[in-house]
């Protein structure tokens, strides 16, 4: 299977939170057509309707019945209740793909889908998203985790590209790790930072975000660099500089 198979794609949307319009603007960005997307609350509505303003709100039937390519952004709890529910009801067609979002899943989560004849992808942006256009841009720094079978991950990393991502291959028996990571950087960020900012306002800091917000992107910056061979010696450099 070539990866071809991903150049244009009818490509629907199940979820309007923050992930699913992001993403479906950036694959339209590059030469998809979305069919559809999945709203409920007026919240997503609106999202979806700023990010994809020409694209039908469907029902999650129709959208997977309009779809070469179904993407399932939707919480991770929810996940396997609807893949095995649209089993249940006949919905899924064979060499349709269906791809999700959620981190710590790999493709074993959609053998329902897959007992039907669909092609499972595991898609993940490293990211947290806003939302909003801003998630587009920054969706060109960020890498995706790609997990499928081996003749599938072509597929799956061409759509990691085409979203604006550099791919990185995680095999499914390390899906969970790699969720475990995101959520603890995530989280742990989150946390600190707002340690941080309540200690601030204690004192009367009128801003504290912005106060804190160089610091912590370059206290981050030199974490992340610390992490990475390449970066390592740079930094070993700069911190001596420092104690000079």
């Amino acid at each position: 299977m070539s990866d071809s198979r991903a150049a244009r794609l009818g490509i629907g949307i199940i979820g309007a939170g923050r992930v699913g319009p992001v993403l479906g603007a950036a694959l339209a960005g590059a030469g998809h057509a979305i069919v559809g997307i999945t709203a409920v609350s007026d919240e997503s509505r609106e999202r979806a309707e700023a990010m994809l303003p020409s694209v039908p709100i469907l029902t999650v039937p129709e959208v997977v019945e309009r779809s070469e390519l179904v993407v399932l952004a939707v919480p991770q709890s929810e996940l396997a209740d609807l893949v095995s529910g649209l089993a249940s009801a006949g919905i899924w067609r064979p060499g349709q793909l269906v791809a999700h979002t959620a981190a710590a899943l790999g493709t074993a989560v959609l053998q329902p889908a897959t007992r039907a004849g669909a092609i499972p992808l595991a898609l993940h942006p490293a990211l947290s998203f806003t939302g909003t256009s801003v998630d587009l841009a920054r969706l060109r720094e960020s890498y995706c985790a790609v997990t499928a079978p081996a003749p599938v991950q072509p597929i799956g990393q061409a759509l990691a590209v085409e979203l604006g991502c550099e791919p990185v291959l995680i095999d499914e028996h390390d899906r969970a790790a790699y969720g475990e990571a995101i959520a603890t950087a995530s989280q742990f960020s989150t946390a600190i930072v707002g340690q941080a900012v309540a200690l601030l306002r204690g004192i009367g800091i009128e801003a504290p975000g912005a106060v804190l917000s160089s610091l912590v992107r370059s206290s981050v910056d030199a974490a992340l660099a610390s992490a990475d061979p390449v970066g390592a010696p740079l930094l070993d450099e700069l911190l001596d500089e420092g104690e000079s």
